[in-house]
Formats: structure tokens, C-alpha cells, sequence
């Protein structure tokens, strides 16, 4: 059970925005300003309501995300899709691994490289909608630790990651699965995002308050868990958008958390802002022949 509090979410940016003060990223009359609010948020009587939410896994998450997980509200693809597509799209046409494939957003682009695309995805529910978006695809079921194919060139993982609490036996499967000298692309939410609260929100059957499970992984987590496996690093890219939000008075419904809470402190919330994402390129190891 996840305890989620609105008024130890602000403050929890507020200590962000005060640490970097402390540091000489902000001048005095910021930090003045912040502790000022800290003494304001902690009379707020409407922060004062506590919600306990359950971690849901995907396979039940997505079952209900998925009628609403192409909506363009969902800020992410934003951000993501430009860089997943300008990576793809040096390399050669060959068949394709989109694992994690959800919608088949990534599986999309592919296709329309020239790519031979095969999804994955544990989600039947999110599989059909890939199919409908692609017909001529291939769509199975499964997952990252036991991938349904061999022998691909590429492979794309986007936003998949950070439901798993280990990564070493998926960038394991995805050696496996992948040719010597193949590419691997990975998307995911970025620690630092992970930290602020960007985790998916559902509603349970009966309304009740879940989120996906999700880990916060270090960015030395991934480099492990690849170089162990056998694959070189190519690049890496940490997108943000970083915007003044407009200050709320209310603190939203538990569904918009925490980004109605941090319209709360737009100020704090602004200068706290980190990478929202964290995008991966490696190579598997190639083969010399003698």
C-alpha cells in the first residue's frame, strides 16, 4: 500500500527548490519565498487528506489504461516518439522487435522504415488495439523475461522497465533475442521522474485509488545490468519540458495527482523539475570471425 499525502508531496518539492538554494542555484529572495509558502502549505487544511493506493501489476493496469492510452493528453509520447524515431531511423531495415509493444506506437514507426515488426506485449488488451493500428504485424503475447522470438536486429523497449524491480534478466533476454551487432533502444521514465510522482493512475473496479508498479531504477542500475549482458553503449539522451504551471488554489482530484499538487508551488515545482525520461542506445556484442 502506497500512502500518498498532499501536503508531504509539496513540501517534498519545496525541499528540492531549497536544496538547490542551498547550493547557490536560487538567491535569497527565492528561498525566503519558499519557506513562506512552507509555512502557508502547513496551515492548508485542504492538504490535509491522506489517500492509500494499491500498486497494481500491468497486465491489470493496462487492462483499464488501455481504452484512453493513445489519448494525447498522455504527455509522454510528447516527448519520446521524436527521439525513439530519429535513433531508428540511421539503422537498416530489418525485422524488428517491439517489446512492450502496448499500442504499438514504436511497432508504427518501424513499420514505416521497412522493418519486419514483431510485438510483444503481456497486455491482451493493449494487443488488440496494435493489431488494429497494424494489421499486416505480428502481434504475441509475453513478456520481457521470456520474449516469443529469435534471432531480431532491433529492438525497441519503451516505458517497460521500470515495472520490473530487476533488470538483469531482461537485458539478458534481450541479448539473447538479439543478433550480434543488432541495436537495442530503450525508452523509460526517468528516476528523477519516477521520483516526483510520475507513475500511472487507475481506477480499480470499484473506484478504488492503484497505480502501476513501478521501481525507481538508478541511472547505474541500467548501465550494470547492459554491460553485463553483453551490450556497448551508444548514447543516451534525458529529455525534460520544463514549464511555469499556472497556480492552483485546490488540490485536485487523487486521478490528477501530483500534478494538480504541484500547481500548488508552480515556482517550487518549476525549479525541481528534472529529466522526465531517460532514452537508451546499445549495441549487442559483435561477432569476429577469424
Amino acid at each position: 500500500m502506497i500512502y500518498e499525502h498532499p501536503l508531504a508531496y509539496v513540501i517534498g518539492l519545496q525541499g528540492i527548490a531549497l536544496l538547490q538554494g542551498f547550493i547557490g542555484e536560487h538567491d535569497r529572495d527565492f528561498v525566503e519565498a519558499r519557506l513562506a509558502e512552507v509555512r502557508e502549505l502547513l496551515d492548508n487544511d485542504q492538504l490535509s487528506k491522506a489517500v492509500e493506493v494499491t500498486p497494481v501489476s500491468t497486465v491489470d493496469g493496462y487492462r483499464t489504461w488501455s481504452a484512453t492510452y493513445d489519448d494525447p493528453a498522455n504527455a509522454a509520447f510528447a516527448i519520446d516518439v521524436p527521439i525513439i524515431a530519429k535513433i531508428v531511423e540511421d539503422l537498416p531495415a530489418g525485422v524488428a522487435l517491439d517489446a512492450a509493444c502496448g499500442t504499438g506506437r514504436y511497432a508504427e514507426i518501424l513499420s514505416g522504415l521497412g522493418h519486419r515488426v514483431i510485438g510483444v506485449d503481456s497486455s491482451p488488451e493493449m494487443l488488440d488495439l496494435a493489431r488494429k493500428r497494424l494489421p499486416d504485424s505480428e502481434f504475441l503475447e509475453g513478456t520481457l523475461h521470456h520474449l516469443p522470438v529469435d534471432e531480431v536486429d532491433l529492438i525497441v523497449c519503451g516505458l517497460a522497465l521500470t515495472h520490473n524491480p530487476d533488470l538483469g534478466p531482461i537485458f539478458a533476454e534481450f541479448a539473447r533475442v538479439l543478433k550480434p551487432g543488432g541495436h537495442l533502444v530503450i525508452a523509460d521514465i526517468h528516476p528523477d521522474g519516477v521520483l516526483r510522482g510520475s507513475i500511472p493512475t487507475v481506477r480499480g473496479p470499484r473506484g478504488e485509488p492503484h497505480r502501476l508498479v513501478t521501481y525507481r531504477h538508478s541511472m547505474g542500475d541500467y548501465l550494470r545490468a547492459s554491460l553485463q549482458a553483453g551490450f556497448t553503449l551508444l548514447g543516451c539522451e534525458e529529455p525534460q519540458r520544463a514549464t511555469m504551471l499556472d497556480k492552483a488554489e485546490e488540490p485536485g482530484p487523487w486521478d490528477v495527482w501530483p500534478w494538480s499538487l504541484a500547481a500548488l508551488v508552480p515556482e517550487a515545482a518549476y525549479a525541481a523539475t528534472g529529466p522526465q525520461m531517460v532514452i537508451w542506445h546499445f549495441q549487442a556484442v559483435t561477432l569476429h570471425t577469424m
